[in-house]
């Protein structure tokens, strides 16, 4: 059994991951996973996110960093965004400060006094941490001058959460960690991390008609603006100084049918922002004008219906703590699916 899920298992069975925390909020270690601590999926609640919560302001403690999703996407009608690039995603585990001297003891003591996590591997654990192969007494006489690092997982357990097997280890404080420690946090990782983080609204598109169109009759198709804007979440160790910012802007809607007997406006499917505005709300009088952003169904769908998918585009880059400079993240993507019910009428007055 890997080390990091005895120390895992140990810690839940002595019962002491809730009490002990490197930040501000004890909760963040309620949520223990194999490989250190975990990351709840942004939404602020308190069955995802461990941390606390003033106001609209969420400071979510996982793994030594610090979310605040403050200006994220919030409410019940929000998901969080996929990688538009197959080959990238977002670190599923990662290495961060945890634990003072005091607190690492606090830690592991009363799992190897419960035995939990077998003798032999407790007693190497002593000779790692106690008696000097390399920590003397839990590294005390560096107190204030570094922490003990830990891995974490992303608690979805994505493919990859289980590469972090690093043991425990020592970080002088202005020191770099280890080379094979995976995902180690900088800005660079914090901004994925933030990335993960991210929640777009998942409303449907607007249609007009809505639910029931006729044959050959345009769809007018739009994004309401008031749920449709920039959202960002800051993602920061501050035992580190460190942070980074993951901002998401849509960018365009691409409108799939669901049937090949239809036509979209564009022709593309493809409709980009303009204007601040991703396609445009229908209103009285624009019968007989074609929609900048729609569909067309050329057939009936009879008795059952079509499976228009709406997939919006975010646009996402990052910026580090005190420095402006923009660096491009993948775009990110979220789709949904509604039914439309085509009927056969081919002329309408409208």
């Amino acid at each position: 059994m890997p080390a990091v899920t005895r120390l895992a298992r140990g810690i839940a069975a002595t019962l002491v991951a809730t009490s002990l925390c490197l930040i501000s909020a004890p909760a963040a270690m309620a949520d223990r996973t194999p490989g250190g601590g975990s990351v709840g999926d942004g939404s602020g609640s308190d069955t995802n996110t461990s941390g606390n919560v003033d106001g609209d302001t969420v400071s979510a403690s996982a793994s030594g960093v610090v979310f605040d999703t403050s200006n994220n996407g919030h409410g019940s009608s929000v998901g969080p965004v996929a990688s538009a690039d197959s080959s990238w995603s977002p670190p599923a585990c990662w290495y961060a400060p945890k634990y003072t001297p005091e607190q690492l003891q606090k830690t592991l003591e009363p799992i190897w006094e419960a035995g939990s996590t077998g003798d032999q591997w407790d007693l190497e654990q002593r000779e790692t941490y106690v008696n000097g192969n390399p920590y003397k007494d839990f590294n005390k006489d560096k107190t204030g001058k570094g922490y003990f690092w830990d891995s974490f997982v992303d608690k979805s357990y994505p493919p990859g959460w289980d590469k972090c097997t690093k043991e425990i280890f020592w970080v002088d404080t202005g020191d770099q960690p280890p080379a094979d420690a995976v995902n180690a946090v900088t800005p660079e990782v914090l901004a994925a991390l933030a990335y993960a983080q991210i929640r777009v609204p998942t409303k449907p598109v607007s249609l007009k008609p809505e639910g029931t169109t006729k044959v050959n009759l345009p769809t007018w198709a739009w994004l309401d603006g008031a749920d449709f804007k920039p959202v960002s979440v800051t993602a920061s160790v501050p035992v580190l100084g460190i942070s980074a910012t993951a901002t998401a802007e849509p960018y365009s809607l691409k409108i799939e049918p669901g049937t090949a007997d239809a036509e979209t406006y564009p022709a593309s499917g493809v409709c980009e922002i303009r204007g601040g505005h991703i396609g445009e709300e229908y209103a009285a009088g624009k019968a007989n004008e074609t929609p900048p952003c729609g569909v067309k169904y050329l057939r009936s769908s009879g008795d059952g219906t079509y499976h228009l998918r709406a997939t919006v585009t975010w646009k996402i880059h990052w910026t580090a703590g005190g420095d402006p400079t923009p660096h491009t993240l993948p775009d990110g993507t979220f789709g949904a699916d509604q039914d439309v019910v085509v009927q056969e009428i081919q002329a309408v007055n409208r």
